[in-house]
C-alpha cells in the first residue's frame, strides 16, 4: 500500500480560519503552489473553467519504481493511473469568506466535500464525509 504520499491527509481535510478571498486585480489569493501539511508533496492551483482545481505537482519523497499509483481509488479502471498530476480538489467556487468545492483522497480512496480559506501564505483545508471532518494546513511553496 503507498501510504508514503499522504494525499489523503492533504486532501481529506480542511480547516476554517479567519481569510480573505479578495481578488486582487483578478486574480484568486488560491493560484500557486502549496506544501502539504506532512511535507510530502507540492499540489498546485490552478483555474479550472470557472472554478479551481489542486492538483498533485511533485513529490517530496521517494516513489516506488514506475511512480505512485491510484491504488485505493473505488474506481478499478483508475487504479493504475499515476498520482502525478491527479486532482485532489476540484470545483473549488468563492462562497463568502471561503472557497468551496469537492476533495479525493487517493491514501484513502474517498471523495468529500471540501472547504478552503486562504490566510496569506496559508491554506486552511477542511474536508468532511458525512458529519466526519478532518483538517489540514498547507503552506505556500517557494
Amino acid at each position: 500500500m503507498n501510504r508514503f504520499y499522504a494525499v489523503g491527509a492533504v486532501c481529506t481535510a480542511i480547516t476554517l480560519a479567519a481569510a480573505s478571498t479578495t481578488h486582487a486585480a483578478g486574480t484568486s489569493p488560491l493560484l500557486g503552489k502549496w506544501a502539504t501539511d506532512d511535507g510530502k508533496a507540492i499540489m498546485e492551483i490552478v483555474p479550472c473553467g470557472k472554478a479551481h482545481c489542486a492538483r498533485i505537482a511533485r513529490f517530496l519523497v521517494p516513489q516506488p519504481a514506475g511512480g505512485a499509483r491510484d491504488t485505493n481509488n473505488p474506481d478499478k479502471a483508475l487504479r493504475n493511473r499515476l498520482l502525478i498530476g491527479v486532482n485532489v480538489l476540484t470545483g473549488l467556487v468563492p462562497d463568502g469568506k471561503v472557497w468551496k468545492g469537492k476533495g479525493y483522497s487517493p491514501e484513502e480512496g474517498r471523495n468529500f466535500n471540501a472547504t478552503v480559506a486562504v490566510n496569506v501564505n496559508t491554506l486552511n483545508l477542511k474536508g468532511c464525509v458525512a458529519v466526519f471532518c478532518r483538517s489540514v494546513v498547507w503552506k505556500r511553496a517557494k
